[in-house]
């Protein structure tokens, strides 16, 4: 993801990232490693949603290796038969992307179940590293990973010193009340008359005061409100006091999966892209620059595509309103001005 307060930047960075169930403990970077370890499936399968405390259900998925994708490989990736991978989910991990697992030991999330997917179309195991955001970066520069799989969005900045194989849209997300009425429509007029809440600095308030000033040079109304925390911003959703909460939407698809079967039940209404209106903004495999390794990512990813083990994926985490057609290799990104 980008650096800007605008994302989800997994793990601790953004206000508005929700937090994990207490008792998750942190740890540092030597035990991290000890605990992220495999999915533990056999060869040419792969479990998702592991020790995920209700967040997903737990699946086994067939993934066969695709001996002309491992070909595409340089030998430094194949040779120990592990896919290193890259993951910023310390200090306490955003669930649905990354966190802890309630048997406290395994790395479960959406990102580290992708990174699994593709080492098994490797023919690899998949080695989770986990660090701070700022040592996910250090870990690629340095090779202590080959590919960053956290939440990380395509820019031009980035392209620089990273090349990318995207898998998945950047997005914002709109969340209603279970029995709300109303969608947004992908246009500021679908706000007219609402009062939606934001947090403070991001990019989503940027964006959403634009559309008020837009609505209001027009004779509409939208009123726009701050609360300290997202237990505060659910207590108004849920008593009315607002009509939609606007922040990064994997964190709202948690929420809405956590409060499912409860008599607070959200639904999402509606997603916007965390570029803007003039770019879909695109979550990415990230590999070392010249590394080689975004063809073949892009490839695994697009296989996964094919095959159907990404649709199960998305599902499994509630994600799928985030789904591309197709990876590709250093699309467009965030412009290095808005980066």
């Amino acid at each position: 993801m980008s650096r800007r307060r605008s994302r989800l930047s997994t793990l601790a960075t953004a206000g508005t990232v929700l937090a994990l169930a207490a008792g998750l403990s942190a740890c540092g970077d030597d035990d991290s490693e000890k605990s992220a370890g495999s999915s533990g499936a056999a060869k040419g399968s792969v479990v998702i949603g592991a020790a995920s405390n209700g967040a997903a259900e737990e699946i086994t998925l067939d993934v066969p290796e695709v001996a002309s994708i491992r070909a595409q490989l340089p030998e430094s990736v194949t040779e120990d038969g592990k896919l290193t991978i890259g993951l910023g989910m310390l200090p306490a991990g955003s669930a649905p992307l990354g966190f802890l697992g309630d048997d406290q030991k395994t790395v479960t999330g959406s990102e580290p179940d992708l990174g699994r997917l593709v080492a098994a179309v490797f023919g690899l195991e998949a080695e989770p590293k986990n660090a701070t955001w700022e040592n996910l970066f250090v870990g690629i520069d340095s090779g202590r990973t080959e590919a960053g799989f956290s939440n990380i969005t395509d820019t031009e900045e980035r392209k620089k010193k990273y090349e990318f194989a995207c898998y998945r849209k950047d997005n914002l997300g709109f969340e209603l009340r279970k029995e709300a009425d109303w969608n947004f429509d992908g246009t500021y007029k679908s706000l007219a008359g609402k009062t939606v809440a934001v947090a403070s600095g991001t990019n989503q308030e940027k964006i959403l005061l634009e559309w008020r000033d837009k609505l209001e040079s027009e004779g509409e109304k939208l009123d726009v409100k701050y609360f300290a925390d997202n237990n505060s911003i659910h207590l108004a959703l849920n008593s009315k006091k607002i009509d939609a909460y606007f922040g990064p939407n994997p964190a709202i698809a948690y929420h809405i999966t956590q409060s499912a079967s409860t008599p607070q039940a959200t639904r999402s209404g509606g997603t916007y892209s965390g570029a803007g209106a003039s770019l879909q903004g695109l979550i990415c495999a990230t590999a070392k620059k010249g590394s080689g390794l975004a063809k073949p990512l892009a490839e695994a990813i697009n296989y996964l595509i094919e095959n159907g083990q990404y649709a199960k994926l998305l599902e499994t985490w509630n994600l799928k309103d985030e789904a591309v057609r197709t990876s590709q290799v250093n699309p467009p990104g965030l412009p290095i001005t808005n980066s």
